[in-house]
């Protein structure tokens, strides 16, 4: 599917969640749409390992995403308020990030609040300054990879029941 470039670039400016603003207008219940930002943390988390080495920049943005992407799939599996926040803004905001990742370290233990730390210092660090070495991208994979499994973890204990 083809999307203009236009509307490509209104989404990213207003930092519209497109899988929330799909699920929404097409009536997808929670558990397929928690799939879907989970489907995006693991494909965020093959491209950023996959560019550490060459492009720190690049991986570090790709890093966060997915931690990013764990996070929303975990908000909305648990069925935190932030999700719905969410949905009804049609973006997340950092505000609510951070909120729903205090509520999931309640659950999963206070190292979730560190790993998801490690992947905003990618963020900011990482991508929007420029300022990090392969080797300091390479040496905060283990800990976005733990935000991912964690949400793997705990969608695949869900789907079974």
């Amino acid at each position: 599917m083809e999307i203009p470039e236009f509307l490509l670039a209104e989404v990213r400016k207003r930092g519209i969640d497109l899988v929330d603003l799909l699920s929404k207008a097409l009536g997808v219940d929670p558990p397929r749409r928690a799939s879907a930002h989970l489907e995006l943390a693991k494909r965020f988390l093959a491209e950023g390992v996959a560019l550490a080495e060459g492009d720190p920049v690049q991986a570090s943005e790709k890093l966060y995403k997915a931690a990013e992407e764990a996070v929303k799939a975990l908000a909305v599996a648990l069925g935190l308020e932030e999700a719905q926040k969410a949905e009804e803004q049609g973006r997340w905001t950092a505000a609510l990030l951070f909120t729903a990742v205090d509520k999931i370290a309640k659950r999963e233990g206070e190292d979730f609040k560190l790993w998801w730390k490690s992947a905003w210092f990618l963020h900011v660090e990482g991508f929007h300054e420029a300022r990090l070495t392969p080797e300091q991208v390479k040496d905060e994979v283990k800990y976005v990879k733990k935000v991912v499994e964690t949400a793997v973890r705990h969608l695949e204990t869900t789907s079974r029941g």
